[in-house]
């Protein structure tokens, strides 16, 4: 039996994943079964840090045409993640990985420790993610693949261009979460 994570992995080993424009996972290098645990060895790009710090060295959030950068390259990814029905359910600042080796950020994404295969449409009974990012209808007690992802983005945008903005699904049912009202107009519309 391979783990999940390590045949997701190996599925993910295909060079086109790799292209530009997208939010490449990090590579799994080789993989040890040692009785009771998994052992990855992962590619380490360097220099890099989560997007959570990056962020934070960017004075708390993140200008629009950059956001925008890291939002285009997670999207192609996204949508290459859901035609190979590989679902990650926890797309968040922290398992986004940014190389900064350029002038223009490459984003990474990261820890696929809960993902699964699945199929876009299909609905899973449960969430596995990141309790406080939850797409609403995981408290109702199922997901799917393609809303939640869709959720788990919009989650990303919110906290790349909101001072400090750490996002909590349920303030966003409650109505406690607003819109930055110096976003331009084309930034508050993806959030509608």
């Amino acid at each position: 039996m391979v783990p999940s994570e390590v045949a997701i992995m190996l599925k993910l080993r295909d060079k086109s994943i790799y292209s530009d424009g997208k939010a490449a996972p990090v590579a799994l290098l080789d993989w040890y079964d040692i009785g009771r645990e998994i052992l990855l060895v992962m590619e380490r790009p360097i220099p890099c840090e989560d997007l959570f710090h990056y962020i934070d060295t960017k004075g708390g959030t993140l200008q629009e045409e950059e956001a925008k950068i890291i939002m285009t390259q997670l999207i192609h990814t996204a949508i290459d993640l859901e035609d190979r029905n590989i679902f990650h359910q926890d797309i968040k600042t922290d398992n986004i990985l940014i190389q900064s080796h350029s002038n223009t950020p490459q984003a990474r994404l990261i820890d696929f420790g809960v993902s699964c295969l699945a199929e876009k449409d299909s609905i899973l009974r449960g969430f596995s993610g990141t309790p406080i990012n939850a797409p609403p209808e995981a408290f109702k007690g199922f997901c799917s693949p393609g809303s939640t992802t869709v959720w788990q983005l919009g989650v990303v945008l919110y906290e790349t261009l909101h001072y400090r903005g750490d996002f909590s699904t349920m303030d966003f049912l409650e109505g406690d979460l607003m819109i930055d009202s110096e976003l331009s107009e084309g930034k508050k519309s993806s959030f509608s």
